[in-house]
């Protein structure tokens, strides 16, 4: 199994949006959790990758696609499982 594939969807799509540029609080505001939540996914992406820190993960996306790195899931992912409102929901 492929590093990639041992990462859940929410990994997935934390480890592109800081491959985008987006910070903790503003990726943390953007899948409505808080910044804490953010951080510990980090910390569990950055051990499956063996990367150490937000610039390694963000070219470890570049060198194997950027967005459509994140495109490419498994067939089955916990992305039904994923309770996340849409930015433009969360109220304030």
């Amino acid at each position: 199994m492929s590093p990639r594939e041992q990462l859940s969807f929410i990994e997935i799509e934390i480890s592109t949006l800081v491959w985008e540029g987006h910070t903790n609080p503003e990726i943390a505001r953007l899948l409505g959790t808080s910044e804490q939540v953010i951080k510990n996914h980090l910390r569990c992406i950055f051990d499956k990758l063996g990367v150490w820190s937000r610039l390694e993960l963000a070219l470890y996306v570049a060198s194997h696609g950027g967005r459509r790195w994140a495109l490419r899931l498994p067939a089955t992912t916990d992305r039904d499982r994923l309770a996340v409102a849409p930015a433009a929901e969360i109220s304030v």
